[in-house]
């Protein structure tokens, strides 16, 4: 279900999600919020969602009319799990005020929570406050703290994504979020603009490899085309194609550890996609992939192929950076 009204989220739904080998139900919430500070990711469409011009007064009650709108809609004990997004950061307590941030704990005490923030608003003292909130000694781990790194690339991150952060302020974040008794979600994000599509395969493999190391879940995130962003005029001009599937496969299969995966938009041409009849198949084995971590499927269909594989293969055998992309 989607929706703009301030009595609502951005979005709310129950899915199922891999949790330590084991499927569990998961509910998912995107909280319109007071907007991210940063704003200039060139992917990300989300800088449109915000309340603009709120009081902190304000920006608190829609924050909890959201939130008893997911509460009401979704019982408590259909889900184990909760997802939270917000328009940039869930623990910038400018865009999300404390208020507002215990109030969602309190709703979700006892469940194993996921919050995505930015690097910078990464401090003990707010994560440790927020996971004491939720924390009924159920799980070990009651809260991940989710950071969108998208690369171990500096270059990559600043000039192709202008994240605002580099690596090393990732890794500061990882240590004072244990610290402070969290867990680690990281996103990492296939093909940014700018890059061909082998030099966007190459760079996620190298990033699964490196934070495997640090992070207790990894999600590839497959780049899409979202309104009204710069990676959109790039598109619009003939300048970027979103990733393969293929491409996509072959990191899923060759990464030494199992990640999470949802192409979204996946099969269409504003999102990952290959020749629009193999990805009928490929799109919901990536989805089961996600929930089982069997590589075995992936692999059949990798090994299949499809006449569009010989596409790919001449696209990373070709494409230069001054002439792509080659397709579309």
């Amino acid at each position: 279900m989607m929706t703009i009204t301030p009595e609502r989220p951005l979005a709310c739904w129950r899915s199922e999600e891999l949790y330590n080998g084991i499927k569990i139900p998961c509910l998912t919430i995107i909280f319109k919020s007071g907007g991210c500070s940063w704003n200039q990711c060139t992917m990300c469409g989300y800088c449109h969602e915000r309340y603009r011009g709120y009081s902190k007064e304000d920006l608190i009650h829609a924050l909890r009319a959201q939130l008893a709108y997911a509460m009401e809609t979704f019982p408590s004990d259909s889900y184990e799990m909760v997802k939270i997004f917000t328009s940039g950061s869930f623990l910038d307590s400018v865009e999300v005020p404390p208020e507002a941030r215990d109030a969602i704990g309190n709703a979700l005490r006892g469940k194993i929570v996921i919050a995505e923030s930015r690097v910078e608003y990464v401090t003990e003292e707010t994560v440790n406050a927020f996971r004491e909130t939720i924390d009924t000694g159920r799980w070990d781990i009651p809260l991940y703290i989710a950071s969108g790194l998208e690369t171990i690339n500096d270059q990559i991150r600043e000039h192709c994504i202008r994240k605002g952060h580099t690596y090393q302020d990732y890794i500061d974040s990882t240590k004072r979020a244990r610290a402070a008794g969290a867990g680690i979600k990281t996103y990492l994000m296939m093909k940014p603009p700018y890059l061909t599509e082998a030099e966007a395969k190459k760079d996620m493999h190298t990033s699964v490899q490196v934070v495997s190391k640090y992070a207790d879940m990894i999600s590839m995130n497959l780049c899409t085309i979202q309104s009204k962003t710069p990676v959109e005029r790039l598109w619009k001009k003939g300048a970027y194609r979103p990733p393969y599937l293929w491409s996509a496969l072959e990191v899923l299969i060759e990464a030494p550890r199992p990640i999470s995966c949802d192409p979204v938009g996946g099969g269409k041409i504003r999102g990952p996609h290959n020749c629009g009849t193999c990805d009928r198949e490929i799109v919901p084995a990536i989805l089961e992939y996600s929930l089982s971590a069997d590589k075995g499927q992936l692999q059949e269909l990798f090994e299949a192929g499809c006449d569009c594989k010989a596409e790919w293969e001449f696209v990373l055998e070709n494409e230069q950076p001054w002439s792509m992309p080659l397709t579309r």
